[in-house]
């Protein structure tokens, strides 16, 4: 049944690849930065941004230290796990909620010693959930109001901008569809950085008046040093709230990099935390291959991003369903092609493979020799089909008369 899916997938499909929405740029995959939300505001403190008080525990006595240290009227306790939704989980001790506030120190201890080491399930983590190891014990300030101040790369702009919002505390995306008008931008010339009159415009379209508007303009600024500091895409921070106090705090954020800075952001890469990628993914990284799994049955492995995409939809168009995203590059080798195929192979739900590779850039008789160590020397036990257009396919054809299960789709 799957062979029947995938030739009809390439009878549609079969043009696909001289499409105008590819883009073959010959880039190493990167499995993007992940950090954890203490890590994030531990580099914005060291920039000078007003974060809350914090401190990080990874036992539940030293939870409860933190939380005498802090000395707060209110303290809020915090799961780190690198997904969302963490206030609504669930952890398989029976505790429910991942965020908790309390004004008693004791109640930290207790809290913490039913998060660590158990599983917290949110909308945004396996059905297992995600072990926590890390708890964030913070100083719990009260906001009067709720802003929302982004700094992000714009090609449009040619260069970074700042996106802002007196609307916080929700989705931007839809505070952009609702009311639109209360979307304002500032394009940021890259040679003078933010301006003293920029900062202080935007804090008052964020709503600031009299002092606050100084502090905001301040603390704006103070987000674009670190912008450049760490080589971010964007630092987006919501909400960036003021207090009944008079401050004006970054209460959450998130940061992305530019993965191409690795080599000059050490410090920074140096806190990735992998301990909650997929072990499948972190393998396929090794060898420099993007891979997410999916919940499908025919494993893709496909050159280039793009075609990779078209490629699960249209398996999905014809009654099949992907069962992952493999996107070998274009400067891939034989080696790699192996190991991609030792991947898809130890899935156990895949039931057939489909390679549907366009050689612009790579050699297609090196995707074939790949494919055929592997077929020998894994003992393929599942149907494989196999399209190669462009640079040297036809060579390849007489290399599969040496596997068994191997189906060669015409050129």
């Amino acid at each position: 049944k799957q062979i029947e899916i995938l030739k009809h997938t390439f009878c549609a499909g079969r043009d696909l690849v001289h499409s105008s929405c590819f883009s073959f740029t010959l880039m190493d995959p990167r499995r993007w930065l992940n950090l954890q939300e203490y890590q994030s505001k531990k580099l914005m403190q060291e920039s000078g941004v007003a974060v809350q008080r914090f401190y990080v525990a990874d036992t539940a006595s030293e939870a409860l230290e933190a939380a005498k240290r802090l000395n707060a009227k209110e303290i809020v306790l915090k799961a780190q796990i690198l997904a969302g939704g963490r206030g609504k989980g669930v952890f398989d001790s029976g505790l429910k909620g991942g965020v908790h506030l309390t004004k008693d120190p004791a109640v930290v201890g207790e809290l913490a010693n039913k998060m660590l080491g158990f599983n917290l399930t949110t909308k945004q983590t396996p059905k297992e959930g995600v072990k926590v190891k890390t708890v964030m014990v913070a100083e719990a300030l009260d906001i009067t109001r709720e802003t929302y101040f982004a700094i992000l790369m714009d090609r449009s702009c040619n260069g970074p901008v700042m996106v802002g919002s007196p609307q916080g505390g929700m989705d931007i995306e839809e505070v952009a569809a609702s009311t639109p008008e209360l979307i304002f931008k500032e394009a940021i010339d890259i040679f003078e950085g933010v301006r003293d009159d920029q900062a202080l415009r935007m804090a008052a379209n964020l709503g600031f008046k009299g002092a606050l508007q100084r502090q905001a303009a301040d603390q704006i600024k103070r987000l674009y040093d670190l912008f450049l500091k760490v080589d971010a895409t964007q630092v987006e921070v919501n909400p960036l709230g003021e207090t009944p106090e008079g401050q004006v705090v970054c209460f959450d954020a998130k940061i992305n990099f530019d993965d191409n800075a690795e080599f000059r952001q050490k410090s920074v890469f140096a806190m990735d935390d992998m301990t909650e990628a997929d072990p499948t993914e972190m393998a396929a990284a090794k060898w420099d291959l993007k891979y997410i799994g999916l919940d499908g049955n025919i494993a893709c492995f496909v050159n280039g991003a793009g075609l990779a995409m078209a490629t699960c939809d249209i398996i999905d168009l014809h009654g099949g369903k992907p069962a992952n995203f493999l996107d070998l590059g274009g400067g891939v080798k034989e080696k790699q092609v192996y190991e991609a195929f030792k991947l898809l192979t130890a899935d156990p739900k895949v039931e057939a493979i489909l390679v549907n590779i366009f050689g612009g850039i790579v050699n297609c008789a090196i995707i074939a020799n790949g494919i055929t160590k592997a077929c020998r020397e894994l003992e393929l036990k599942v149907p494989l089909v196999v399209r190669l257009e462009g640079k040297t396919a036809l060579h390849t054809h007489p290399q599969w008369n040496t596997c068994t299960k191997v189906f060669v789709l015409p050129l």
